[in-house]
């Protein structure tokens, strides 16, 4: 065998490797790996939660529509405030459709993520990006519907950040899990692919 030969099939097999690793990881992430009704999703799910004006808002609110979730918190210094600008991005892309879609920015951070502090952060993004906290007990039960990692990091000053999942979920008119939803695009072509679920 000569050593051409041998880095293509190191090579080869290095892709399949990681071919059956990206599937593995997809599946279980969609709930397709676990032993519940074929195709049922194990990402969503019921929650109960306050919105950014302090009223309840629960999962049965957002159905009738599709809609984005993504988790994050108002202390963080990039990703979320990038995200949520890509979504809003969306919205404004959708036109008139934004009325009949939905966006839902849930909080990670709720000790520091109050209904008014949500309100002041939302008000820089577009109108139909709705926030949702609530207590402890309320937000991990969100979390561990959507499969999301949350953990505080102590900063030197004696504060914290979060470290946590920076997916954006797509589910459809019951709430059900679509996929992923890609903001790495131009958004009125990421408001096609929402438009398709309306």
């Amino acid at each position: 065998m000569t050593a051409r030969t041998s880095q293509i099939l190191l090579v080869l097999s290095a892709f399949l490797t990681g071919l059956v690793v990206f599937t593995g990881v997809f599946l279980y992430a969609t709930g397709n790996l676990s032993g519940g009704a074929p195709g049922a999703s194990a990402i969503g799910g019921p929650f109960k939660l306050i919105d950014q004006n302090g009223k309840p808002i629960t999962d049965a609110d957002m159905k009738g529509r599709p809609f984005l979730v993504f988790f994050g918190y108002t202390h963080c210094p990039d990703v979320c405030p990038t995200t949520l600008f890509d979504v809003s991005e969306v919205m404004h892309a959708l036109g008139n459709d934004a009325d009949r879609t939905g966006a839902l920015f849930i909080t990670v951070d709720p000790e520091r993520d109050t209904p008014p502090v949500m309100k002041d952060y939302l008000s820089s993004f577009d109108p139909h990006l709705s926030g949702a906290t609530g207590d402890r007990a309320a937000i991990d039960a969100a979390e561990k519907a959507y499969r999301v990692y949350a953990k505080k990091v102590p900063t030197r000053d004696g504060d914290y950040s979060m470290d946590h999942t920076a997916l954006v979920y797509l589910m459809d008119k019951q709430g059900r899990f679509v996929a992923p939803f890609s903001l790495k695009r131009r958004p009125e072509e990421a408001a096609t692919e929402l438009r398709r679920y309306l």
